[in-house]
């Protein structure tokens, strides 16, 4: 027989089961409420991933440095006046009858050293010669397996030039159907010299792999090392916790896995001042969001994920994929007894066109597995692809994941619909566009959200003081009811609206 006691200590028993069972099988929202500390952060951006925008001088001792990895040029013929191309885009002959230059008009460099290149047209394969020896082709996928090239600029015009090819002639276009190289260039710099090219360039990247190959293995070392050990200091902790910010969020690159002796041409040293990020971190009670910002192959194809040339690599090939897991693990392995390790961010910002959302996923599944295998308590991050909807990826994180966060990036920029709003106008998007677009991935049993990059800049001109305040703190609004927190792009940039500390000491935000 059961007494009333037996009774009620049954029904304390099942209480106890049922909240133990609803803690566990909804983690994400008590983890939420009890126990996370909303984020306000600001990225170390510029200081282990370089990014040359936001410290120019990094770049000025290059040699030649107009013809970095990934510069991308066209040719006009003097003679002709009609651009090189690509036939097909690549795999065929270079022809030279385009009025206008666009993508297979457009050819980027693999630099070698400063007068030594190979280079690379639309579809990927590189220029040389054909089996005589005298025709321009872009046949060969193998850099190593095509010519090598030279681009002799005109001394008082540098926007003039000439080609040497690999067999010490220069490339002439004589006819508009064939380019070939088998010119003495001995004509001067006139026009109706077939070997003379007008050259433009149409884009330059400024990144790590641009910046340590650019400077090459002897003096890229002291370089690194110079802007690591000024850049980002103890001090700058100390700033940032007083300052009313509580978290880090710090862009690493792929690479810093394998310090001291990381692939060519990247250089060793970077992981020492990870190192110090954290032990800074620690002192000043600051958390560390680990951000991979830069994937081996780069997944955005953009500077700041270390792209040799604007090519998409990542998750092209299985070993990419595994490569990254490992990358992952080391990090997190390392830091996760360091008790400011708050999160890891798998992979930041994937590009939609080159990276399918079934591979993404995959990704995620093994790179959450692969920190939950040593750092059980740490919050996974995941990042929405550029050029896609943030809510895709809601199933995944659903369904497989605890304590995971979707991280997504604003900026009042990059596209033509900011280009003529006024000030009142970028506000408002704030306040009602963007607002709309975290409530769209903020939902109540679903993962956390994390505004992971926003800035106070826009393309007003002229724009006020005031009107600075105002922009800020209407993203600090909204961004603000994202659950997980938000985090500012960054701390230090030569421009200063995206320097925080320059907007914080100069009362343009207000924490």
């Amino acid at each position: 027989m059961k007494t009333p006691h037996t009774k009620h200590s049954q029904l304390l028993r099942f209480v106890f089961v049922f909240a133990h069972v609803f803690f566990i099988s909804n983690g994400r929202t008590l983890l939420s409420t009890n126990n996370h500390q909303m984020i306000r952060a600001v990225n170390l951006g510029g200081w282990l991933v370089t990014e040359g925008w936001m410290k120019p001088s990094l770049f000025d001792s290059i040699p030649n440095k107009d013809f970095l990895d990934g510069t991308e040029l066209q040719f006009k013929s003097a003679t002709i006046g009609k651009y090189l191309s690509a036939e097909l885009g690549g795999g065929t002959i270079i022809v030279a009858n385009r009025t206008s230059a666009s993508g297979w008009e457009s050819f980027r460099l693999w630099r070698i050293n400063e007068r030594s290149f190979h280079i690379k047209v639309f579809n990927n394969q590189f220029l040389g010669l054909d089996s005589a020896g005298v025709n321009l082709v872009a046949i060969s996928t193998n850099s190593e397996a095509s010519g090598i090239f030279e681009i002799i600029r005109k001394p008082d015009d540098p926007s003039r030039v000439r080609i040497k090819a690999p067999n010490g002639l220069f490339l002439q276009a004589k006819t508009e159907d064939l380019v070939t190289a088998n010119s003495q260039a001995n004509g001067g710099w006139r026009n109706d010299d077939p070997s003379v090219f007008e050259m433009t360039i149409v884009q330059r990247l400024q990144g790590e792999y641009q910046i340590t190959n650019g400077y090459g293995p002897l003096k890229a070392p002291k370089i690194m090392k110079d802007h690591w050990d000024t850049f980002i200091v103890e001090k700058d902790f100390e700033f940032i916790a007083t300052s009313g910010l509580n978290a880090v969020r710090l862009p690493i690159g792929w690479w810093t896995a394998s310090d001291p002796t990381p692939p060519k041409p990247y250089v060793g040293g970077s992981l020492l001042h990870l190192d110090n990020a954290f032990l800074w971190a620690k002192k000043y009670k600051l958390k560390v969001i680990l951000d991979l910002h830069a994937a081996p192959g780069s997944q955005n194809g953009y500077e700041h994920s270390a792209s040799r040339d604007g090519s998409i690599l990542w998750g092209q090939t299985e070993e990419s994929i595994q490569e990254t897991i490992r990358v992952i693990e080391f990090f997190t392995a390392r830091y996760a007894p360091n008790p400011s390790l708050y999160a890891v961010e798998l992979i930041n910002e994937p590009r939609a066109s080159g990276v399918p959302l079934d591979v993404l996923s995959k990704y995620y599944e093994a790179g959450y597995q692969a920190v939950r295998k040593h750092a059980p308590n740490a919050f996974v991050i995941i990042s929405s692809r550029i050029g896609a909807d943030a809510t895709e990826l809601l199933p995944l994180t659903v369904s497989k994941m605890k304590d995971v966060v979707i991280d997504t990036h604003y900026y009042n920029l990059f596209r033509d619909i900011f280009n003529s709003m006024t000030v009142d106008q970028n506000i408002d998007y704030v306040r009602v566009n963007r607002s709309s677009e975290l409530q769209a991935i903020t939902t109540s049993n679903g993962p956390l959200t994390f505004v992971g990059e926003w800035v106070a800049e826009w393309q007003v001109q002229g724009a006020t003081k005031e009107d600075f305040q105002r922009f800020s703190k209407a993203q600090q609004d909204v961004y603000g009811r994202a659950s997980f927190g938000w985090s500012y792009w960054s701390l230090k940039n030569v421009n200063n609206h995206w320097s925080m500390e320059w907007m914080i000491k100069n009362g343009y935000i207000k924490l």
